[in-house]
Parts: C-alpha cells; sequence; structure tokens
C-alpha cells in the first residue's frame, strides 16, 4: 500500500535536491570547461587579467593559427597561448645560428673572425639566406642541438640538410632562446639594427622610450599557407644604464591568407603587449601595407621536402672549432653532384 510523505518532507527534499543540484553537480562541470588564466602574475595578477583580457581581444575574428609566449622577469608575468605547437621556423632560425657562431667563439676565447661577423650581421639585420647557409653548414647538429638544450628548448626539431629554415619550433622554445641571446651584447646589437622594411611584428606598439630587438619570418608553403613570426626582447634603460624594462615575446603563426594578414594579426598581440607592460604613449602603431612587402623570406623553396630525416651516424667535422680548421676542400666531381645553393634573398 502506498503511503505519502508530509509536505514538509517533500520540500525538504526539494530544496535538498537544488542545493546538491547547483553545489554538488553543476560547480564541478563548470570547473572542468575554465580556461586556464592566458597571463599570470603572482605579482601583479590585475595587470595579468588586463592582458589576458586584450590579448583575447586582439586574436578575436582573426583566422591565423597564432601561438604567443610572452614574459617579464621584473614582474614574474607570463603570457602563454598555444606556445608548444610546432612550427617551421623560417628565417627566425637565424638566432639560434647566431647563438651557436657566438658561443664557440666564446670558448675558444676569441671574437667572432672578420667573415663570421660580417655573415652575422647580414644575416641578422637584412636577414641575408646565403650568410645563414654558409654559418649553418659550419656548425655541427651537435653544437645546435647543445645550444637548445643548454637555453631550455626542448621541443625544437633541427631542419634537415641545408633546410635551416624548416626546423621546427614552439614559441615557447623561442622564449627561452631569447632568454640566452640577452645576454649576449653583440647578439642585441645586431637584433636591434634590423632593417626598417623588416621591423614589424613585436615593434608594434612600442613606446619611444624601449627599444625592441627583433627577428622575423615570412615564409609560405603548400600547407598552413603562410608562417609569420615576429620574435623580439624589449629593453629601456634609466638615467644610469640600468635595464628598467625587459620583456620578451615570441608571436608564431601560420594559416595566414598572406603576409599582411599575419603581420597585422602579430601586431595587434604585440601593442597589446607593450600596453600592459610599458604603459605610455605608443611610438609605433601599425605597419603600413605599403611596407609589408608580402615577398617571401627565401628561407625555404616553396616545394622543399618536409621529412626530417635523422643525423648522420658521423656527423661532418665542424668548422672553426679550432686553429687552423677550414672547410675541406672539394673536388671538381663533388662541385658537379652538389645541390644548388638557392639564391639568396631578404628574409623575415
Amino acid at each position: 500500500m502506498f503511503t505519502s510523505r508530509p509536505r514538509s518532507h517533500l520540500r525538504l527534499a526539494a530544496l535538498l535536491a537544488a542545493v546538491l543540484g547547483t553545489t554538488g553537480a553543476a560547480l564541478p562541470a563548470a570547473e572542468a570547461h575554465r580556461e586556464p588564466a592566458l597571463c599570470t602574475s603572482p605579482r601583479d595578477p590585475a595587470l595579468a587579467a588586463r592582458m589576458s583580457q586584450d590579448i583575447t581581444a586582439a586574436l578575436r575574428d582573426r583566422d591565423s593559427t597564432v601561438s604567443v609566449a610572452v614574459h617579464d622577469p621584473g614582474r614574474a608575468l607570463r603570457c602563454r597561448l598555444r606556445d608548444t605547437r610546432l612550427y617551421d621556423s623560417a628565417s627566425i632560425a637565424k638566432i639560434l645560428i647566431m647563438q651557436a657562431v657566438l658561443g664557440r667563439a666564446e670558448e675558444l676565447g676569441r671574437a667572432p673572425t672578420r667573415l663570421e661577423a660580417r655573415r652575422l650581421k647580414a644575416m641578422i639585420t637584412r636577414s641575408d639566406n646565403t650568410a645563414a647557409t654558409d654559418l649553418w653548414q659550419g656548425l655541427s647538429r651537435a653544437r645546435l642541438n647543445r645550444v637548445l638544450r643548454e637555453a631550455g628548448a626542448k621541443d625544437t626539431v633541427l631542419g634537415h640538410d641545408r633546410y635551416w629554415g624548416l626546423t621546427r619550433t614552439t614559441a615557447r622554445d623561442q622564449l627561452a632562446l631569447l632568454a640566452a641571446v640577452s645576454r649576449r651584447t653583440e647578439a642585441l646589437d645586431l637584433m636591434g639594427q634590423v632593417v626598417t622594411s623588416q621591423a614589424w611584428g613585436v615593434t608594434a606598439g612600442a613606446p619611444g622610450t624601449v627599444k625592441v630587438h627583433l627577428k622575423n619570418g615570412w615564409l609560405p608553403r603548400a600547407t598552413h599557407a603562410w608562417r609569420v613570426h615576429s620574435i623580439g626582447i624589449a629593453l629601456s634603460s634609466g638615467t644610469g644604464g640600468t635595464a628598467t624594462l625587459d620583456y620578451r615575446m615570441a608571436l608564431l603563426s601560420h594559416d595566414n591568407p598572406t603576409m599582411r594578414y599575419g603581420v597585422r594579426t602579430l601586431e595587434g598581440v604585440a601593442l597589446a603587449v607593450h600596453r600592459g607592460l610599458a604603459g605610455g604613449t605608443a611610438a609605433r602603431g601599425f605597419t603600413p601595407e605599403y611596407r609589408i612587402s608580402g615577398t617571401p623570406d627565401g628561407s625555404v623553396p616553396y616545394d622543399a621536402p618536409e621529412p626530417h630525416p635523422p643525423a648522420p651516424a658521423h656527423p661532418p667535422q665542424e668548422w672553426g672549432t679550432s686553429p687552423g680548421v677550414v672547410p675541406p676542400s672539394r673536388t671538381a666531381r663533388d662541385r658537379r653532384r652538389a645541390p644548388r645553393r638557392p639564391r639568396s634573398r631578404p628574409s623575415g
């Protein structure tokens, strides 16, 4: 025989169900869907929250695939967005090459040779590809991998043969390399002299009191359309020469329909970063479209092979590792068999 409960009991049961439904079941579901904060800073959480909103707004309605990595050591602030996604490096691989060449010279207790210095300047300031290839071929893969390891760049995979532009890298690894590079005056000097036509991207929105040392890359491929990357170190000094601001950012992207579209996307993020970390009035806005060439950086031929074969069991002798070591000469037969070096183009 069915016995009904008193109405007071029914009301109590309904109340308990409502409470348990909101605090027990619904809350964990909401927590499960909550996105991690894009920017974090234990010292200035309000700043981190504002920058998270500004970067998110800058990327809203943009169709590119974009990765962001930002670090301000002074404020213990970091921003991360897809910072472990792999991209073809294009010409930002030249920062790795520069770090390896300068590190080798330091180990040998000498300054870069006149030839090394000339190639480094051409490679960084105007992104010369012939200079980059000459330096790349004079470095062993063991040394390049050691530079990555010492910097804490864990996911970068070197390009094969001459294809340094097909080095696969992440925004997180580029940020680690920038930290290592920032300790070398020679590297900062070169990155501070990039020609105006290539000084877009991370420079956008920087106040006049901030100097941005940078390197860019821009390359279309058969897959993922345009890769457009911009990495840099922002510094400003007080009256005593001590750095009052020091922050770095790595902005990588692909799936850009055009180079101009990619540049505009990255510059929106850069403007938000500078506004948050440097404040003041921006000395530079977006790069005018007429100054964005749209010509590929030439770091890799459009149809270059994609695979990354393993390094040879016996890597070639690294040139310049000890006095008297010079590139081996090639016979006429070797020269006929060697692949033709691609013409150098200005690259990012």
